[in-house]
């Protein structure tokens, strides 16, 4: 049942190597997991090549339409390597219609929709950096209290208008709501003005993990500040192409969304 079993995987090729290896977590779309291999070893993950921590530990992203495959290479400290296909389990989404929006901002004119270009260069740059140090090892917790207004997955019909996928959870609460940091790091943007996301905060997590935070009406924190989890970053606000108050929570690995239903379920608070 999902939400109930985390999926594990045990290599069993080479017996006494296979069990210093271990994957556990959701090996499903939007999901996340966290493996352990020998220390030393080199990891590349669907042909990224990814840095263990001093004790061998890795964390493995899967977006929202990630094949029912992905390719994983552990190559030993001595030389030799293991290839295993992983499985990744296929999810059903829903549908969700969103009206009130303002129009400009869901048919935008061509300067601002070079605006919008601009800030989603300047996040996949943010999401592509990442801390050398396992913050998220405090575990994730939800960062603001209020209603669930939306999912992740969601196929997003904004204002009548077919858009991508929602690739966050949305919590709604009255304007000034603490929004809190969902885990240990360090802040790697705090920006105001953004167009479609309006004051956004992005904290790195360590090894790829990120969380952003959106629409904000408030924002606490700095560039390079160091947080740790439950700190107020912000609070709730309508800011960017939003239709109330709420908070668009988004959890990243690298440049890979993922569910933070499912990042809060596989690595809860300690």
């Amino acid at each position: 049942m999902r939400g109930a079993v985390l999926f594990a995987i045990l290599f069993v090729a080479n017996q006494a190597w296979a069990d210093e290896i271990v994957i556990t977590g959701r090996l499903e779309q939007g999901g996340v997991a966290v493996g352990i291999a020998p220390v030393g070893s080199k990891i590349i993950f669907n042909s990224r090549a990814l840095t263990p921590t001093g004790t061998g530990q890795f964390v493995l992203g899967f977006d929202r339409d990630a094949a029912t495959s992905a390719e994983l290479e552990i190559k030993r400290p001595d030389g030799t390597s293991e290839h295993r296909q992983l499985a990744i389990q296929p999810r059903k989404w829903a549908i969700e219609r969103v009206k009130g929006l303002p129009q400009a901002l869901v048919t935008p004119d061509p300067a601002t929709e070079a605006r919008i270009a601009a800030d989603n260069k300047l996040m996949a740059a943010v999401r592509e950096r990442t801390e050398a140090v396992p913050f998220y090892e405090s575990g994730f917790i939800r960062p603001a209290e209020g209603r669930i207004s939306g999912v992740f997955g969601s196929q997003r019909i904004l204002n009548g208008v077919p858009r991508a996928p929602h690739v966050g959870l949305d919590i709604a609460g009255p304007v000034g709501t603490p929004i809190h940091a969902a885990a240990d790091g360090i802040v790697s943007l705090a920006k105001a003005d953004m167009v479609l996301t309006g004051q956004s905060v992005v904290i790195e997590h360590g090894f790829g993990l990120d969380t952003v935070y959106i629409h904000m009406s408030a924002i606490r924190v700095s560039d390079g500040q160091r947080v740790k989890q439950g700190d107020v970053i912000g609070a709730i606000g309508q800011s960017g192409r939003a239709n109330g108050p709420h908070l668009h929570f988004g959890v990243t690995w690298f440049n890979t969304r993922l569910d933070p239903e499912t990042v809060l379920a596989v690595l809860p608070a300690k």
